[in-house]
């Protein structure tokens, strides 16, 4: 029986860390600023009915030591090209996103006297040396430290926020009934708790793990991903019940821009608590979005170069160090010359996030019924019918949505 310990956690906080970001900072406070806990509905159901095909990526990597993409490739000859365009088509809006946001928290937390377009090549500059001089074995380390300071510090913040209100709380559900409001809707669960093509990156992050730990095998891998999701359930509440008690009812016009956002959240919880909880939000804040801008750095370039070699036997070149370049710089062009429109990028991203997720959840299931997953591996028939539902879930909200245009 193996052994569950401290040490052999990991890619769970990883994958927490990418997971809580703009979707539970940005997105979460944004829902409880607007809806107050009308969409807590939307929150619960999407996390657990996207958890099965999460789990899956998990579920595959330690029964097999390959990652989802091995899978994909034995499972048809078309998902792997598809996969390689859309993680092409999205990695450079999405990475920019994150990483702006964190480059504003870093200027309101240690100064302006550098411009959110320098800090934020000073964060990509220092995130890029992490994960080349310490590769895994350090990311593992660091996010074990950064997931759980965020973790922390968010509800520390939320307890205060609960001990200064004096309103009553409304927990009645809300359906949004225009585009714009659907529009939010979709973009909300798309990235709540996190893009369904994350399941890649948890199975990456496995095999990386088991590479450097002869301890994470067994029930290990589930208890650590299970420990992951929850803090990304427990985090997203926490960042909704800060909109509600800080925003809701406050009839400001919130900004569009995820930096923007940002400084207000931090500005008006300092206004409602006072002065000195600005370092507890502020911490609260900046490592959330930086646990984002580490781990999206490196899954990406890591799900790049997987898939390169997948699709392109004996062609080495486009390694994980050349994708890892190639965003790095790809962004950082992103910040110079289209920083106006990363709004609408990201908009776009979110949305297409959501719409692709039915594709993300059929190939998942199917891989891991299919012949490629070891009969003691397969999941229980508890996971199949939460499957299905999650499934009709994802494809009834996509054409809803589309219905709404």
């Amino acid at each position: 029986m193996t052994r569950f310990s401290f040490k052999s956690i990991g890619p769970g906080l990883i994958f927490a860390g990418a997971a809580i970001g703009v979707s539970h900072l940005v997105q979460s406070t944004r829902a409880g600023a607007d809806f107050g806990f009308g969409l807590l509905w939307a929150l619960l159901l999407v996390t657990i009915f996207k958890y099965p095909f999460f789990e899956f990526g998990m579920r595959y990597a330690n029964a097999t030591g390959e990652t989802l993409l091995d899978g994909y490739k034995k499972l048809h000859k078309s998902i792997l090209p598809l996969y390689y365009v859309l993680t092409f088509a999205t990695m450079f809006t999405i990475q920019a996103a994150v990483t702006i946001v964190t480059a504003s928290l870093a200027q309101m937390l240690f100064g302006d006297f550098l411009s959110v377009k320098i800090w934020a090549m000073i964060i990509l500059l220092i995130s890029t040396l992490i994960l080349l001089i310490g590769r895994y074995r350090l990311l593992d380390s660091l996010m074990k430290i950064i997931v759980i300071t965020l973790t922390v510090s968010t509800i520390i913040a939320v307890v205060l926020s609960f001990t200064k209100n004096t309103t009553t709380l409304n927990f009645q559900q809300l359906i949004p009934n225009n585009a714009t409001e659907i529009a939010f809707l979709i973009a909300f669960m798309g990235w709540m708790p996190a893009p369904l093509d994350c399941s890649i990156w948890q199975s990456l992050w496995t095999v990386e793990k088991q590479k450097v730990s002869n301890s994470f095998k067994g029930k290990s891998p589930l208890y650590d991903f299970n420990i992951g999701y929850a803090l990304t359930i427990i985090v997203g509440i926490c960042f909704m019940s800060l909109g509600v008690l800080v925003m809701y009812n406050s009839h400001l016009t919130f900004s569009n821009s995820g930096a923007e956002f940002s400084n207000q959240l931090i500005k008006m919880y300092t206004n409602s608590l006072g002065s000195w909880s600005y370092l507890i939000i502020g911490i609260a804040a900046f490592t959330t979005m930086f646990s984002t801008t580490l781990t999206t750095l490196d899954a990406s370039p890591r799900a790049m170069h997987k898939t390169t070699s997948l699709l392109f036997e004996n062609f080495d070149y486009f390694n994980f160090k050349f994708w890892l370049f190639l965003l790095t710089i790809g962004t950082s062009a992103i910040f110079m010359w289209f920083s106006t429109e990363l709004i609408t990028l990201v908009k776009i991203a979110t949305i297409i996030s959501f719409l692709t997720a039915p594709f993300y959840a059929v190939i998942n299931y199917k891989l891991i019924i299919s012949k490629y997953t070891p009969q003691e591996a397969k999941p229980s028939v508890f996971i199949k019918v939460l499957s299905w539902l999650g499934m009709a879930f994802l494809i009834g909200f996509g054409l809803w949505y589309i219905a709404s245009l």
